[in-house]
């Protein structure tokens, strides 16, 4: 069986692929925008949650019988979800607010299998460091913090501005790769008969 990823994060193709996996990956037409409008009060974890659903349900619609992998991160900062900052000023903004302090990145999962659906989430916690004004202001004119959760990365120039991190570092590039396997397991199926198979061309 094959796996999809619905997503079209780069970084977690690449966590895949270091894990032994090469999925097809298939965008979903879920619109977050409109979604997280719809759910205001919804807490960081049930935005992760439900925005990972609905890019995986999405995608296995148009693709039955694969194995199909929603996901989706957010921060938290004090019950506060934090997605991508889309803009420099929101992403200054955000750094400066963040620095110094602790927050937890929190990834929704879902996988849809020949049994149902699998989801569950992965929370780790992240310490940032401190950086000054100048500092902030180099980084957000990268462009790397703009479409990332929470404003930052661990796996590119965001990483000398984290301090460390408690949990999973792989959960905060974008999955928690522990986790997934543990729920391919749970879905009756073995995390290493998804390695290294050759990629199927899908239009």
């Amino acid at each position: 069986m094959r796996l999809i990823l619905a997503s079209a994060s780069p970084s977690r193709l690449r966590l895949l692929r270091a894990a032994g996996i090469d999925p097809e990956v298939v965008v979903s037409a879920v619109d977050e925008d409109q979604m997280l409008e719809q759910m205001p009060d919804a807490s960081p974890q049930e935005v992760a949650v439900v925005l990972a659903q609905a890019k995986a349900r999405d995608v296995a619609v148009r693709h039955p019988g694969w194995l199909v992998l929603g996901a989706d991160s957010v921060l938290d900062v004090d019950g506060r979800s934090l997605g991508k900052p889309l803009t420099a000023q929101v992403a200054v903004a955000r750094w400066r607010e963040l620095r110094g302090r602790s927050a937890e990145l929190i990834t929704g999962h879902c996988l849809i299998h020949p049994d149902g659906e699998t989801v569950a989430a992965a929370r780790t916690r992240v310490h940032f460091a401190q950086p000054d004004d100048a500092e902030i202001d180099a980084y957000v004119a990268t462009g790397e913090p703009l479409h990332v959760a929470g404003g930052f990365t661990l796996d590119g120039y965001g990483s000398a501005f984290v301090q460390g991190v408690e949990g999973d570092p792989a959960n905060v590039i974008g999955l928690g790769i522990p986790l997934l396997r543990q729920m391919i397991r749970d879905a009756g199926l073995n995390w290493t008969d998804l390695w290294n198979h050759t990629p199927v061309t899908m239009s």
